[in-house]
């Protein structure tokens, strides 16, 4: 991690173990001769070379063992052969006999290190000598107290420590450490001892087996200070240290102002139980303290939370102050504990204590694994795909409790609040850097960010309930939350459209006219495609305040302006427009539209403005399908295998001009630019059917799927009497989408009710992706309100859902990048 050079999962190590050759062996080893061998070496590709000779009994035990590595190896990007010495190719490694009892790494054709086949004596050897060989930069090997002081004082501030002790070098812990720290390399220093004397002056008692250290280091700013240690207690196997670095990455202290018995954590997935210290108003910030010193004190044992006694709607015994719930799904205990160490012994005395043991033999990649690393959808697997991927973080400025006020309140900033725990920030924690690239050197805006599983009390001053959440601060103004989708060309719309006022004053009619032309604005055009002008006469109090009200709630989204001079009648007479009115620009068409505003309140006006963003005929894509969705209408999609049809595209859009697909949603989807179209299309049909072809999907009621008759032309006419059998029931539906719930396979995974519940507290909000703060007061007091249990959703609701989530997990999400 602290020193990549050597990227082990970007540059793709391989590894070919050149072995004795032994008949009766039945062997995955490829068997190569010298010469085909090197001619297979390429520049930064590695690999571990042993040359063999014919008829060799003695190496069946060997062979049996790196057999068995074989596949664990590969799984790394490792792969294992053979070499068989021939008398017609001479090599230096098929000399002495001497010679044959090491195996030889290499990368492209320059020798790296030899290994005596002694010291690869089982699987567990040959894995922990290799990857230690290969993560010799990321894996600090210390015997002395003071070494291991010095790196814990160079990290303080700067990143976390995962010190482990093992009995020696190639057993089973040292085995799970490396593989661990193949993992997790780019995120903490692994640092390696075998000194017992070592590990007893760090305080450990039991010296008898292998442990593993959490050194929380980042947190410390004082060098004089020391790191807090934190022990994992279970055995050293791969899946433990997977379970308890996990545990380390989750927040210390979570608060909570619902039914315990519907909260869950990351805790509870990886077999922790959870503790819920009780408080209220009047003795909250001693409750606090008291819930911070048992998370400590729990690290690694249970996950903590603060529950909050004067929000919650349900009722909990009046004395209980602690909640104790062991697992997902049963219920959860009331108990009465005045004392800390009571607390802790009720959970270490109640927690589950099989141990999870691994086959030596089997790799990382178990049933237990398997179970643990179940996702909704792709996001996880990206980030850990990923893992070793260098981001230039130091593009955008790291904030902590110190520097958090200072820095926004000096400059324009735009901050990320995430968790380092969780896979969605980190995969956006890419978008954003990729955002920071395209900006370097052309934005006057700070871009910030602040892990909130560092600074959780920033994070909750800032009133950010949820991650990833970006914020924008400007001097004199509230802080502007971004809501739309977690991806780089959007968050870049959203700050560009965000660096003018909203709305625009415009003082005279020229000016209005470059307005409406693009010209006032030219850079700004390609991030709105619309330019909207409201226009009042200079006595229309009311209506321009509602308007101004809602062109502030669109800051981000769209350029809005305002005209309110005496001459606006000029404007009002040239484009038709009643006073009060607004006129949309269409920069790609060229064309301006008016609409009137009498009688139209704030929220009006956005959802008018919002519709007017929307295209009459658009390309559906995964980012852009939630938001026609919201019309609540059946989609009447086009499918094509690359562009649009003219033929159905004129029909379409002429169907559109004469109103006859006013009930509908007329857009069209592009399977090359979008692939996951097959997939839905797979879903219509038993075999992909010939494209372009027409489709009504009904979403909302009912779930058919209809499929305009292959084998009549897409005219006007032929559509429109399409259509109205349709609606009239003469067509039979060629499926009907299924409505069942779909249910996460953990809790923790809902994101569709994480989704609701944020919609719900927003209800008021409709149609824009900017949200505006409001005073952190009122918004927690919202957020109390709206914590209710989860109710039977509509079946329709369902369906779009299932809709919607078969688009998702076929395709990769917005932010993602490969």
């Amino acid at each position: 991690m602290m020193s990549s050079s050597f990227n082990i999962f970007r540059v793709g190590i391989s590894f070919v173990m050149v072995c004795i050759f032994y008949k009766s062996l039945v062997d995955s080893l490829p068997a190569l001769s010298p010469q085909k061998y090197f001619s297979t070496l390429k520049s930064g590709k590695a690999s571990l070379a042993y040359f063999c000779q014919a008829d060799s009994p003695s190496t069946s035990i060997f062979l049996e063992e790196l057999n068995k590595a074989v596949k664990p190896l590969q799984d790394y990007g490792i792969s294992v052969a053979k070499v068989n010495c021939v008398k017609e190719e001479a090599s230096r490694y098929c000399g002495k006999e001497k010679d044959l009892m090491k195996a030889y790494l290499f990368r492209g054709n320059i020798l790296l290190r030899e290994f005596p086949t002694d010291t690869l004596f089982d699987v567990n050897a040959i894995i922990a000598h290799v990857l230690f060989a290969l993560l010799f930069n990321e894996v600090k090997y210390v015997t002395t107290l003071e070494h291991l002081q010095n790196i814990e004082d160079t990290l303080k501030g700067k990143a976390n420590i995962a010190f482990a002790y093992v009995r020696a070098i190639g057993t089973p812990e040292h085995r799970a450490v490396m593989e661990a720290a193949f993992v997790y390399g780019t995120t903490y220093q692994f640092v390696l001892t075998t000194e017992i004397a070592l590990l007893g002056s760090i305080g450990t008692e039991d010296i008898e087996y292998a442990h593993l250290y959490f050194f929380h280091c980042k947190p410390v700013l004082d060098v004089t200070q020391q790191c807090r240690r934190t022990l994992m207690e279970q055995p050293l196997t791969a899946l433990n240290i997977y379970r308890f670095i996990k545990s380390m990455e989750a927040p210390l202290l979570t608060e909570v102002a619902e039914d315990p018995q519907q909260v869950s954590t990351v805790h509870l997935q990886l077999g922790l139980p959870l503790v819920f210290i009780v408080s209220q108003q009047a003795t909250y910030e001693a409750d606090r303290r008291t819930a911070e010193w048992i998370g400590w004190r729990l690290l690694g044992k249970a996950g903590v939370l603060l529950l909050l006694r004067d929000s919650l709607e349900v009722e909990i015994p009046q004395q209980a102050n602690v909640v104790f719930k062991r697992e997902e799904g049963m219920p959860v205990e009331y108990l009465v504990l005045h004392d800390i160490d009571l607390v802790i012994s009720h959970v270490e005395n109640n927690m589950y204590t099989e141990e999870v043991r691994e086959d030596e033999d089997d790799d990382i990649e178990g049933p237990d694994m398997d179970t643990l690393g179940i996702q909704d959808d792709e996001v996880a697997e990206t980030v850990y795909r990923d893992r070793k991927r260098q981001l230039p973080l130091e593009l955008t400025v790291e904030l902590t409790e110190e520097t958090f006020n200072a820095t926004v309140t000096a400059s324009d900033s735009i901050v990320l609040f995430y968790a380092g725990w969780q896979a969605v920030s980190m995969a956006f924690l890419q978008s954003y850097i990729d955002l920071a690239i395209k900006l370097k050197g052309t934005s006057t805006m700070l871009l910030a960010r602040i892990n909130c599983a560092d600074w959780s009390d920033v994070c909750t001053k800032q009133n950010v309930t949820e991650f990833p959440v970006v914020k924008m601060y400007k001097e004199g103004e509230k802080p502007v939350s971004y809501a739309g989708m977690l991806g780089t060309e959007d968050l870049l719309k959203f700050i560009q459209l965000s660096r003018i006022s909203c709305p625009v004053n415009i003082t005279s009619v020229q000016e209005a006219e470059e307005y409406l032309s693009g010209e006032l604005y030219k850079d700004l055009v390609s991030y709105s495609s619309v330019s909207v002008l409201g226009l009042f006469s200079p006595t229309m109090t009311t209506a321009k305040e509602d308007f101004t009200e809602a062109g502030k709630y669109l800051k981000g989204c769209v350029i809005t302006g305002i005209y309110s001079e005496e001459d606006v009648s000029i404007l009002s007479n040239k484009y038709t427009a009643t006073l009060p009115a607004l006129l949309l620009a269409r920069h790609k068409e060229d064309k301006v539209e008016s609409l009137p505003l009498a009688n139209t309140h704030a929220q009006d006006i956005v959802q008018i403005i919002t519709n007017s963003l929307l295209e009459t005929f658009p390309e559906i894509t995964v980012e852009n399908l939630p938001t026609y969705l919201r019309l609540q209408k059946p989609l009447l999609i086009l499918f094509s295998d690359g562009s649009i049809n003219t033929q159905y595209k004129k029909a379409m859009l002429t169907l559109i001009k004469e109103k006859h697909l006013d009930s509908l949603t007329p857009c069209w989807l592009n399977l090359k630019t979008t692939p996951v179209g097959r997939g839905v299309l797979q879903m219509y049909f038993d075999v992909l059917p010939p494209l372009p072809l027409l489709v009504v999907v009904n979403l909302h009621s009912g779930g058919q799927v209809f499929a305009f008759p292959s084998d009549q032309a897409v005219t006007e006419q032929n559509l429109l009497l399409w259509l109205k059998k349709v609606e009239a029931g003469l067509e039979s539906p060629i499926t009907i989408l299924p409505a069942q719930e779909w249910k996460p396979p953990l809790p923790a995974y809902n994101f569709l009710h994480m989704m609701d519940a944020a919609a719900s507290q927003h209800s008021s909000r409709k149609g824009p992706e900017c949200v505006k703060e409001t005073d952190v007061q009122e918004n927690d007091k919202e957020q109390h309100e709206d914590k209710s249990a989860i109710k039977k959703e509509p079946t329709e609701t369902l369906r779009i859902k299932h809709w919607n989530r078969s688009l998702s997990v076929i395709s990769s999400c917005p932010f993602l990048r490969a």
